[in-house]
């Protein structure tokens, strides 16, 4: 008998490597929670259902949802969470619709300050798939966790509506509410790239419901190029700071970094556009110590050893030229010049993507080329973000 149970123990002990080494769990969708100011909180939750419609970057076997109440102070409570892939016309596929659970329960409580992740759910997803998700809330949340700029069209409705094909009496709002992440589960590890940005990388101005920012078409460009195993987590949020939070628009990109990127499931590499708002706003706000080049390089090699140290490449991106814009200076722009000029030649990134040089006027260098600005010569349109996505060179992700 005892020797039948050591030859149990040795197989399955032989056995254990290999199951493990199939689950490799990757972002395959990504919003970067944020706590929702008084004025830009959505309509009252309560008794409703809320349905978000998100694109993944990458396929996998099996997916789960993530769920954020980092910035609640009370528990939120989950009545019912129903998942169903959409097809090109919008409407669900058919056999795909899932209704997710929480430790084998249908509903679930999100612990104050906490994020929730869900039970795997069995449901191949292809990569670069729409899916629609639709929360039911029984009670109310007086302060849900928001994304602000959804730029993605959501429903809130009166009940539970959660397997309805279509919502009645619904109102639309475009904040991700509640939800911050999709991963998925694959055979391989392969990799996964995090956009650490601001407004320019969570895609304002930008064509709502069309999937037009940069990172979303740099996941169209990989899988396109074959490089199927390369998911794209999107953590730009609009009026982020390297330096500085500013209520309503994040915590700084220093003070994110551990959970936006280093936390984020098989993150192998981060691209960091950042720094316009950080000397910009300083200039617009009166700062009386606005940030130097100085500060600000600290601030970059701050997140190169983290990064590094957690076993990430990371590759920077120039700031692009933003004069004519409403909070530019020439004290700012002289910041902009002397971090491009260190972002190009420091070699202390794993790369670098010059988005300046793809994006500037070649007769105002200043300045936003007409053809990719969005009208505001801050934010590029979406032919600015097809050439940011553009200008990426694969060959790291290969």
């Amino acid at each position: 008998m005892k020797k039948q149970a050591l030859i149990l123990a040795l197989a399955l002990a032989a056995l254990a490597p290999s199951a493990q080494a199939q689950s490799h769990w990757a972002r395959s969708w990504n919003a970067s929670p944020l706590a929702a100011a008084p004025d830009r909180r959505p309509p009252t939750l309560k008794d409703v259902t809320v349905r978000q419609v998100v694109r993944v970057s990458a396929g996998g076997d099996q997916f789960r949802l993530r769920l954020s109440n980092e910035y609640g102070p009370a528990a939120a409570r989950i009545g019912r969470v129903r998942i169903v892939q959409l097809a090109d016309d919008g409407k669900p596929v058919p056999g795909t619709a899932r209704d997710l659970t929480f430790d084998g329960s249908a509903g679930a409580v999100l612990a104050p300050e906490a994020p929730l992740l869900s039970d795997p759910a069995d449901l191949a997803l292809p990569a670069l798939a729409r899916l629609s998700i639709s929360l039911y809330l029984p009670e109310e949340v007086a302060e849900p966790t928001i994304h602000l700029l959804g730029l993605s069209s959501a429903w809130i409705a009166p009940g539970d509506q959660t397997a309805a094909a279509e919502l009645t009496d619904s109102v639309l709002v475009t904040q991700r509410i509640l939800i911050s992440g999709i991963d998925v589960q694959r055979a391989e590890p392969g990799r996964v790239i995090v956009t650490l940005g601001d407004s320019i990388t969570d895609g304002a101005n930008g064509t709502r419901d069309a999937d037009q920012r940069w990172p979303d078409l740099l996941a169209r460009r990989l899988q396109a190029a074959g490089l199927t195993a390369v998911a794209v987590a999107n953590a730009g949020i609009s009026g982020n700071r390297i330096l500085k939070p500013k209520p309503g628009l994040g915590v700084a990109a220093l003070a994110r970094f551990d959970r936006d990127v280093l936390a984020v499931p098989g993150a192998t590499d981060v691209i960091v556009l950042e720094g316009v708002n950080d000397f910009g706003m300083a200039w617009r706000d009166h700062d009386p110590q606005p940030p130097t080049p100085a500060d600000l390089i600290a601030g970059y090699r701050q997140m190169i050893a983290r990064a590094h140290a957690g076993g990430l490449k990371v590759r920077l991106a120039t700031i692009l030229p933003y004069k004519d814009a409403n909070y530019w200076s020439e004290q700012g722009e002289a910041t902009r010049q002397a971090l491009n000029a260190w972002i190009r030649t420091s070699g202390e990134a794993d790369g670098v993507i010059d988005f300046d040089a793809v994006m500037r006027d070649p007769a105002e260098p200043l300045k936003l080329a007409a053809a990719y600005d969005s009208g505001d010569h801050l934010h590029p349109n979406d032919a600015g973000f097809r050439a940011m996505a553009d200008a990426i060179d694969l060959t790291p992700y290969r």
